[in-house]
């Protein structure tokens, strides 16, 4: 059984953050890596093993909105930080905390959007636009309906106003676009063939010495 048959059996409405990632790694998309811990002492062994600096956040279902809960800590860089960071998100007074991920922090200052959608009249659509806090304010995006071709994806990342993101930018390398087209077909695939995701949202998508590599995820289910 995967893990779309797994949680729509549990009754799942979203996958957590590392499921989500885990569903993907599995269709070819790159994701941080990271370890879900549940003591702080592996909170330690995980942050150690993936290379400082790293990032916490609480873990579960129902946390999908962790910026707005307070339950992430970026660039924890030693142990000490790590065991803070760990204490502080497992004693939220506002919900319960009972995971939390230990993840890659991934530096760049250049971040992209990507997403599937479940149009009722279309059926799956791909997203692509710039990411971060750009998403909503500047709305520069684009959609493909599912199944997507290689020239499709490309023509995608013409779409956009701020297409210069991809170029070579201040000594940086250029974004791999083969690789990112290859993240966008898989994408539209995984629409045709999982009927019970009704979104998906990668948000944002970083550029790690010109590889695209996703940071956040979430899955939706179409689980009523």
């Amino acid at each position: 059984m995967n893990i779309i048959e797994e949680a729509v059996k549990r009754g799942a409405k979203t996958l957590s953050e590392h499921e989500s990632k885990l569903f993907l790694a599995e269709h070819g998309i790159p994701v941080t890596r990271e370890v879900v811990v549940s003591t702080e002492e592996n909170a330690v062994l995980a942050a150690e093993d993936i290379g400082y600096p790293v990032v916490l956040k609480g873990s579960g279902e129902a946390l999908s909105h962790k910026t707005e809960m307070n339950l992430i800590a970026i660039d924890m860089r030693s142990e000490a930080e790590v065991r803070e960071a760990f204490q502080r998100l497992t004693s939220n007074p506002e919900v319960t905390v009972e995971e939390v991920l230990v993840q890659q922090m991934v530096k760049g200052d250049r971040e992209l959007v990507i997403g599937l959608t479940r149009d009722d009249q279309f059926g799956p659509c791909v997203m692509f636009g710039l990411g971060g806090i750009f998403t909503e304010i500047l709305e520069d995006i684009s959609f493909r309906v599912a199944p997507l071709r290689r020239v499709d994806a490309m023509e995608m990342m013409d779409d956009i106003r701020g297409k210069k993101i991809l170029d070579a930018v201040r000594g940086k390398a250029p974004v791999d676009r083969e690789v990112l087209a290859d993240i966008l077909v898989s994408l539209g695939q995984i629409g045709l063939d999982h009927e019970k995701i009704r979104e998906i949202d990668i948000n944002p998508l970083k550029i790690l010495d010109g590889k695209p590599i996703a940071v956040d995820a979430l899955v939706v289910l179409d689980n009523e």
